[in-house]
């Protein structure tokens, strides 16, 4: 689904990596962060254990989240965090990716692709227990309603569940109705509604490095669990609609309509108090372990109308067999967010207690601001996959017009994206292969030196690589290198006089190997899965990429034995290395740097299947490793996740 493309990814000159259902259930995934924690170049909690949202990068980057093709996520903390449950599986698509998806990162994309009706699909009722009193109850139900052409399914969720952090919790509602018409074998419509609801508090407390990453004043430590909040004023709730509509219908041998729509309406309400920040490098508590208050008040909304339309063309020229891909796509997206702050009261963070300086409605009222902002573009976008025996060339371009109105004015760009790829097949499953390919991502605002409208940051790889998968065999390996710069980023420190605001340019180098097996042995089936990911990143002051490790690897085994042929038992291990970040110390005027310790972390699965009935046990830091997913120079450290025990029926 990524790629846009029915090519196998054994013939795609590109890293993609998929997660299943199967694969990020059996692993006991509770959010989509999860699914990621064993995808090579990823690095799937970034900020440790999270409730406002996903925090995921990809080769070092904060990429853009895509749902059945088209962008789902806009802003900050305006739209709701998707349900696990109602997806089928998540594909990352790695490195640069405008010729198909147009603006975005050069780390790549995560396109979620949904549960939809479709035939013989039956039904399922889930309920689980778990870790924090996390109750869930889940229903999965297909029907036929006119038989080979009208298909029914009920995707549903509701949960309520507490946390690991004190007065902080997680409830939710998911609501993913569809419907499937299939008029003739040639053409295929798919409508989605998906209705999510969330109501909680944000996890992430921004704990001080003080009595986290260094010792309190008489050696006291903040617990994990610590809430720095105020119990009746933090919520975090999330309220998003929306309507999709996938199509494909077939013309002839040769040419293929289809394509996707979507509108979207979500809103949130964002209220939270923390201990102020008082620049880096300088102390946010006192000797006492008191801190000054921070509040937050804000109301945000985003509302999106979007379509991607593709025509396929299946065809040969010769000897070259053509898969030619041209599409258009539009995206409309309206954002506004009304937003206060207050500065008042203390908290101790050792021994917290609550009720000092909570602000009025109407103080907030009187500092609110408001932010709108409306970005509209075009892109249209033409690819070109050739084979020619085991030979397979790619070859795409893309133009885009993107119109942005923000606070600072209208603001127009437009940019022309390439990627080509090559890469051969031998007969033994063995592909080698070579990519180049190119993003942007427009930067809102006016270049303070040349007074012109900020340049889209611009984004190039180059990716070489192989992939072996044994012919009649279940395993599939990838190994890749790649090397990708950045460019039109803020200056450096070192160029105080620049000709302009964008001198800055980043690189990013890295090695990942990704591999999956299944072995028969007369003891059982064992499936393994193995990922290493090595980076080398440099921003544009020469320094590492902040919370960003060298090194992650990870290996899970899932064993089912002849013996007992309903029994499943898994266990897995992944590894972060150390993460680093960096900041201009106000206290000194130096580089201060902070450094994340390594940590690594065991998972369990323990399942037992019935014809109908299925019971597994999943238990995700098996040994409740503390850790932390970053601690950041400016002055923050972000608890990882702690042991979780969930039962699923």
């Amino acid at each position: 689904g990524a790629m846009k493309s029915s090519a196998p990814i054994l013939e795609t000159a590109r890293s993609v990596s998929v997660e299943t259902s199967y694969d990020f259930i059996s692993r006991g995934a509770l959010n989509l962060s999860d699914t990621l924690n064993y995808t090579s170049g990823v690095l799937g909690q970034a900020y440790g254990f999270a409730t406002r949202g996903d925090f995921f990068t990809v080769r070092g980057l904060d990429v853009p989240e895509y749902r059945d093709n088209l962008q789902a996520l806009f802003g900050n903390y305006n739209t709701t965090r998707p349900d696990l449950y109602t997806i089928d599986q998540v594909e990352v698509l790695k490195g640069p990716a405008s010729v198909l998806y147009g603006q975005g990162s050069p780390g790549g994309i995560v396109n979620l692709a949904s549960k939809v009706a479709g035939p013989e699909l039956g039904q399922e009722i889930v309920a689980s227990y778990g870790t924090h009193d996390r109750a869930e109850l889940a229903g999965d139900f297909s029907a036929t309603l006119i038989e080979d052409t009208l298909y029914a399914r009920f995707v549903g969720v509701v949960r309520d569940s507490d946390t690991q952090v004190d007065y902080v919790n997680d409830d939710a509602i998911s609501l993913a109705p569809s419907l499937t018409w299939t008029p003739g074998e040639n053409t295929e419509i798919t409508f989605l509604l998906n209705y999510d609801d969330r109501d909680g508090d944000a996890a992430g407390q921004f704990l001080p490095l003080t009595g986290t990453y260094y010792s309190g004043p008489n050696g006291q430590t903040i617990e994990p669990s610590t809430y720095l909040g105020e119990p009746g004023f933090n919520t975090y709730e999330t309220e998003s609609t929306a309507l999709t509509v996938i199509g494909s219908h077939r013309l002839n041998d040769i040419f293929t309509l289809e394509g996707t729509a979507r509108w979207r309406d979500s809103s949130s309400t964002y209220r939270q108090t923390w201990v102020s920040f008082a620049g880096t490098g300088m102390p946010r508590i006192d000797a006492d372990g008191d801190g000054a208050r921070t509040w937050y008040d804000s109301t945000a909304s985003s509302k999106q109308l979007a379509f991607d339309a593709r025509v396929r063309a299946d065809f040969m020229t010769g000897a070259f067999e053509h898969e030619v891909l041209a599409g258009v796509n539009y995206q409309d997206v309206e954002l506004e967010n009304a937003r206060a702050y207050q500065y008042q009261g203390e908290i101790n963070v050792f021994e917290p207690v609550y009720g000092d300086g909570v602000p009025t409605q109407a103080e907030f009222d009187a500092v609110r601001s408001v932010t709108s902002g409306d970005t509209d573009y075009w892109g249209f976008y033409l690819h070109d996959q050739i084979s020619w025996g085991n030979w397979i060339f790619n070859a795409g371009l893309r133009t885009d017009d993107v119109s942005n109105l923000a606070v600072t004015g209208p603001q127009d760009d437009d940019a022309v994206s390439y990627s080509v790829g090559l890469l051969y097949a031998f007969d033994n499953g063995v592909s080698p292969y070579v990519s180049y390919a190119e993003s942007f991502e427009p930067v809102i605002g006016n270049d303070n030196v040349t007074n012109a409208p900020l340049k889209p940051r611009e984004g190039e790889q180059v990716e070489i690589g192989v992939k072996y998968q044994p012919v009649g065999t279940q395993t599939y390996v990838t190994l890749a290198y790649f090397d990708i710069t950045q460019t039109n980023l803020p200056n450096p420190v070192a160029l105080p006089t620049a000709s302009s605001q964008q001198e800055g340019e980043a690189s990013i180098t890295g090695f990942e190997f990704e591999g999956v097996t299944t072995v028969e042995t007369a003891l059982g089936d064992l499936k393994l899965d193995a990922a290493l990911t090595l980076l080398d990143t440099e921003d544009a002051n020469g320094l590492p990429f902040s919370v960003i490790p060298d090194e992650q690897a990870s290996l899970w085994a899932e064993f089912r034995p002849t013996a007992i042929d309903a029994l499943r038992i898994g266990a897995g291990v992944r590894y972060v290395g150390e993460r680093e970040s960096n900041g201009l110390s106000l206290a000194t005027g130096d580089i201060l740097t902070i450094v994340s310790d390594s940590y690594t972390l065991a998972d369990l699965l323990v399942a037992y299947e019935l014809e109908d009935w299925s019971v597994a046990l999943n238990v995700r830091n098996l040994f409740d490793e503390e850790y932390y997913g970053s601690c950041l120079a400016r002055g923050d450290c972000f608890p990882g996740e702690e042991r979780t025990v969930n039962l699923r029926v």
